[in-house]
């Protein structure tokens, strides 16, 4: 089964400083940076998504601006596909299905931002697709969301997220288990 990696939003607005910083996205995208370089490594094609937003009262990932570059620790090669989206859904009105497509890619493993946004949209989105789904977990990042007068930490928010896209939509994994499972590495 051929697989590509997609990497969601990894973007400048979502690291400390960024205008949308998130818990935990430093950790997150040294994860991240460690998959690619699996994903380089194993000749996989390679899918960045970066989100530029376009509708009215956005305030971060604006056009030509830092905060919506792709961060350093992921910077594509230029054998890479960039996709630019500008809805939550990273298959809505972009190429992406056609890239895979092209590709041949049945498996994608998904990381990035964020998890309870764009990286449940996107694994619903591919395995409705009928793609075969692989999302790593300690690759990807939230934050803390207000609902009726209550903070709900970003912990639980991603747990919560992560939980449900294992129940039906993905094989929920931890970078390590997967690289052991991609390397045929025993870890019982």
């Amino acid at each position: 089964m051929k697989t590509g990696l997609i990497l969601v939003d990894i973007q400048n607005d979502y690291f400390p400083g960024g205008r949308m910083e998130l818990a935990g996205m430093v950790k997150a995208s040294s994860k991240a940076k460690d998959l690619l370089s699996l994903s380089r490594e194993s000749q996989w094609p390679t899918f960045h998504i970066q989100h530029i937003a376009y509708r009215e009262g956005a305030t971060f990932f604006l056009p030509d601006t830092e905060g919506a570059e792709i961060h350093d620790s992921v910077k594509p090669l230029s054998g890479d596909i960039v996709i630019q989206k500008h809805h939550i859904n990273c298959f809505k009105e972009t190429p992406l299905l056609d890239e895979l497509k092209k590709a041949a890619v049945e498996r994608i493993v998904i990381c990035g931002a964020m998890s309870h946004m764009c990286i449940d949209a996107a694994v619903r989105a591919a395995a409705d697709l009928g793609f075969n789904c692989v999302v790593i977990h300690d690759a990807c990042a939230t934050r803390d969301v207000q609902f009726e007068n209550r903070t709900i930490s970003a912990q639980q928010v991603h747990g919560s997220f992560m939980a449900a896209l294992a129940m039906a939509y993905a094989e929920v994994l931890s970078l390590d288990a997967f690289i052991s499972r991609v390397k045929g590495v025993d870890t019982t």
